[in-house]
């Protein structure tokens, strides 16, 4: 292997390698709005699909007439559930969503036919000649419903679950250690503070909307360009339901306009690709954006309990907690979510004693499931909201209290789980603490543009008061519980006008994340050379598993990394056997083969000559193990990483109008191999943050989606996002390539309630759901 001398030669050598930050590929592009994304796909010949979509949260279906539909000129085809060749049912973990409904609907939007049309207005015209007769249902909403469903009702009947739920419970998970929670536990304790807390449904709220592009292929199959975020779940969840072979289903990464989660899941895929193999003829599906609030998963919204226990010195004793995630209509990733809910539940503390029941219900609710945090978002609302708590009881400053408990490496969490990599919670937390604060408001001086409600001019300074909170959050990194987590990555190399090349292949979805940047980097780095260019991902390379979890640059980069490394000891091998040099004493700079003993170097030109070295390798993480169902206890996540905020925020306290002023961001990313990247990757964590923070919440009644729409739904816009210094730790991870940690989550799960502990500091109100309305602070 290559020596540290000669890796610190290449990466001086090449900007472009690993610890540089050279622009994405694709930037330029996307901000001159060039970037040809999944909307844009074109066929000459193509038609255009839409679904009817149900108008209740909970019906039975009676009767489905397509026959005018079908009269419609320009219409080729309408299906129902009863025109699928092949399995009727499809789900991310448990396959239990109907492609088109059966007999019931169970969310307010779920698709029940779909049209095959020359032009998008002839088939809404035919989607409104359908005609559906509905039994409507009571919805079941509140966790006092599905948690009797003997009264209430099921989501799915009970002979539906199949065995992997009960009652409307798809799944939950205990974590009990040490003492578990009782009296004699409680009496130890001199302080106790509980809190009941909300967190609502957010959505992942991408610019790009589902879409894709169905072409049906000589061989029968089917070629699919999508924008998702797993390739081969996605032709594993589709091929069954179209009724053909995983090899006769071939997809190919189209541009992404964002996913955060979103498009984990399956919207339009298996729709596009059975009206594409019944018309015979290719069709594009576009969803409006109405559309696709209700054609993707959301953030569970989550009801939450916790209590803790303390010394009056202030040392954690115990906590108990309870978590209620409602999943929606159908399982998609809710039993991970859950998972990591409980698992994560105490956050970076160490805490002797503790007791967490954490649930997913069935409801008819819209369907939740990934999004940016996975779990951990929920729980990180409630414990950091619990650590402020506490503080105020005991009189103690809120970052001493945390770092009094901080876990640091060697700590074991309540899973049994020993952290055996940096873990510098204390600190982030000091790092963010002493970053200067934000001059103070100038009220002699005042720009209405600095002040909380901005140009709407609704306040000229009055009642406007100041605040600082702060939050740190615990994020696991990578698939967990056993999940046989890996990526593969191709290489090549070879000459091409003159010089060498390497070209890299994965079928990694880029949705944002920067992974076909460090992919380049990675192969400058291991290959010494300079051009390197990325393959489309498709599903002709094995899988690269999903861009969720923060994973990507950990195990996709990873792969690339071992093939490169593969790639390079072919190009050794043969340069030891064309000039018999040492193995040992052989490295790579700037093109060419360096032989330290011989102290000559041969051009990669002259070596590869008319060869190319081709190689494919995998990357998998250390292995975990489930969480035992009844205690949590197991060595279930492959790794932790650390983020600490500190938020500065003005209030209306008469209008209840919040402008954040500054979020700060501290986080140990282990190897930054583009720092640049990393930066933009914690400050869009930490905005998504924020909105969930004070504006963002999809608001259902009785199920119904009231606010589909970005008038409704509202995000942060660049108004609205403060200046986010950021300050950057690398504490090498061990077991990690390069000794990286994932970066995209953990700013998401601190930065709402460091935004809420400053509102509180500003307010002296307790504030116990997010997102903070102007209601919650007024009273009115």
């Amino acid at each position: 292997m290559r020596g540290e001398k000669n890796l610190q030669d290449i990466t001086t050598a090449h900007p472009d390698g690993i610890g540089g930050s050279p622009l994405r590929p694709d930037g330029t592009l996307k901000v001159r709005g060039e970037f040809a994304y999944s909307s844009d796909l074109w066929h000459e010949d193509m038609l255009w699909g839409m679904a009817l979509r149900s108008p209740h949260a909970h019906a039975r279906i009676l009767s489905v007439d397509i026959s005018e539909a079908l009269t419609q000129p320009g219409v080729y085809a309408v299906l129902t559930h009863k025109d699928i060749p092949g399995s009727k049912y499809y789900g991310l973990e448990i396959q239990d969503q109907p492609a088109l409904a059966i007999d019931k609907v169970r969310y307010h939007g779920e698709a029940i036919a779909i049209v095959a049309a020359d032009h998008p207005e002839t088939a809404r015209r035919a989607l409104a000649k359908i005609k559906v007769e509905y039994e409507v249902l009571p919805p079941i909403t509140t966790e006092e419903q599905c948690l009797d469903p003997e009264t209430h009702g099921y989501v799915h009947s009970p002979e539906e679950y199949k065995g992997h739920a009960s009652g409307n419970i798809v799944h939950q998970q205990k974590v009990v250690s040490g003492l578990g929670v009782n009296e004699d536990v409680r009496a130890l304790a001199d302080v106790v503070v509980v809190g009941e807390y909300e967190v609502g449904m957010q959505d992942q709220a991408f610019l790009g909307p589902e879409s894709g592009l169905a072409v049906p292929a000589e061989d029968g199959g089917i070629d699919l360009y999508i924008a998702t975020q797993w390739l081969h779940v996605d032709r594993q969840q589709v091929a069954p339901v179209l009724g053909l072979p995983e090899n006769k289903l071939r997809l190919t990464l189209a541009g992404v306009g964002g996913a955060f989660g979103g498009r984990e899941d399956l919207s339009m895929q298996i729709h596009a690709c059975l009206l594409a193999q019944r018309t015979g003829k290719p069709v594009k599906i576009v969803y409006s954006r109405e559309e696709s609030f209700f054609g993707h998963v959301h953030r569970h919204p989550a009801k939450m309990r916790y209590e803790h226990g303390a010394t009056r010195d202030g040392k954690l004793v115990y906590m108990d907690a309870r978590i209620v995630l409602d999943g929606g209509a159908y399982a998609s990733a809710s039993p991970a979510v859950v998972g990591n809910a409980s698992s994560l539940s105490v956050g970076p503390y160490e805490i002797p004693n503790v007791n967490v029941l954490a649930v997913a219900l069935y409801s008819n609710n819209p369907s939740c499931g990934a999004m940016r945090g996975f779990g951990a978002v929920q729980a990180c609302f409630a414990y950091e909201s619990q650590l402020d708590k506490l503080a105020t009881e005991l009189g103690m400053d809120p970052v001493e209290l945390r770092q009094l408990n901080a876990v640091s490496q060697g700590s074991f969490l309540p899973t049994g789980q020993m952290i055996d990599a940096p873990a510098p919670v204390a600190e982030l937390l000091q790092k963010v603490k002493d970053l200067p604060l934000p001059p103070a408001l100038d009220t002699t001086h005042l720009d209405i543009r600095e002040l909380p409600g901005a140009l709407s001019n609704t306040s000229h300074g009055e009642g406007i008061v100041r605040g600082v909170g702060y939050a740190v959050g615990l994020k696991n990194v990578g698939f967990s519980e056993g999940f046989d987590d890996y990526s593969t990555a191709r290489v090549r190399l070879e000459v091409i006008g003159g010089e060498p090349v390497a070209m890299v292949h994965t079928a990694m979805a880029e949705v944002g994340q920067g992974g076909v940047t460090v992919h380049g980097q990675i192969a400058r780095t291991e290959l010494g050379v300079e051009r390197v260019t990325i393959h489309p991902a498709n599903t002709e390379v094995g899988s690269a598993g999903s861009t969720s979890a923060s994973r990507q640059t950990y195990m996709t980069g990873g792969a690339v990394k071992l093939a490169a490394e593969a790639v390079r000891n072919e190009l050794f091998a043969l340069g030891r056997s064309r000039y018999g040099w040492s193995y040992n004493d052989l490295s790579l700079v700037g093109g060419k083969v360096v032989s330290a003993s011989a102290g000559v170097l041969i051009s990669m030109v002259d070596l590869l000559g008319d060869n190319a070295i081709d190689l494919t390798r995998e990357h998998h993480h250390r292995p975990t193990v489930p969480f035992d169902k009844e205690t949590g206890q197991g060595f279930g996540h492959v790794q932790y990483t650390f983020c600490a905020h500190r938020a500065v925020v003005d209030v209306d306290v008469e209008l209840g109008l919040v402008k954040v002023v500054e979020l700060a961001a501290c986080q140990d990313v282990g190897k930054a191999l583009n720092p640049l990247s990393v930066i933009g990757q914690i400050q869009g964590g930490s905005t998504q943050g924020l909105g969930l923070a004070v504006m963002e919440e999809i608001i259902t009644r009785d199920g119904k989606v009231r606010n589909p729409s970005f008038t409704d739904y509202l995000i942060p816009t660049i108004l609205d996002t403060p200046p986010q210094p950021v300050e950057i730790l690398e504490l090498a991870d061990p077991n990690a390539p390069y000794g990286l940690r994932g970066v995209g989550e953990a700013p998401t799960l601190s930065s709402t309630p460091a935004i809420v502990s400053a509102i509180r500091a500003a307010t002296g109100l307790a504030l116990m759901r997010v997102p903070v309305r102007p209601e919650h602070i007024t009273g009115t």
